[in-house]
């Protein structure tokens, strides 16, 4: 299966980039949204993931990768709810705001740009590229 690309969202308060990278990585749980947890579904050891601060912020801030498929949520009563593993890659040199995503016209199609509060969205290679290039990183 080819390699898939994703952005996952954290209130920067609750849960930043800086706190993921100081535990070298993370279970992503929480996800309580059918259309976010279905996105978590079809993540594959290996995928690239961008790792955007909500609320506060609102910029794509690193990247990071999917170490563990899918398993249930421990925090969670029942079995409707799952969880990820992901770790940290790297951060981008310079954060991609919000705002900047919806004025590039390469990235107008992009979920981010149209669904802004869907926590777990996939991404384009192409977008994931411009990401990374809007950042001045090269992974």
């Amino acid at each position: 299966m080819a390699k898939q690309y994703w952005l996952v969202k954290s209130e920067p308060g609750a849960y930043s980039w800086d706190t993921f990278v100081g535990e070298g990585g993370s279970m992503w749980d929480g996800v309580r949204n059918y259309q976010a947890r279905n996105n978590l579904k079809k993540m594959a050891q290996g995928d690239q993931v961008l790792f955007y601060h909500s609320v506060n912020g609102k910029e794509i801030v690193g990247v990071a990768e999917v170490t563990r498929e899918h398993y249930p949520d421990p925090t969670a009563e029942g079995d409707k709810w799952v969880v990820t593993d992901l770790k940290p890659v790297a951060p981008l040199k310079r954060p991609v705001s919000l705002e900047e995503v919806k004025a590039d016209p390469k990235l107008a199609e992009m979920v981010l740009a149209r669904n802004s509060r869907l926590s777990v969205m996939p991404v384009t290679g192409a977008e994931f590229r411009r990401i990374l290039s809007l950042g001045k990183t090269k992974l």
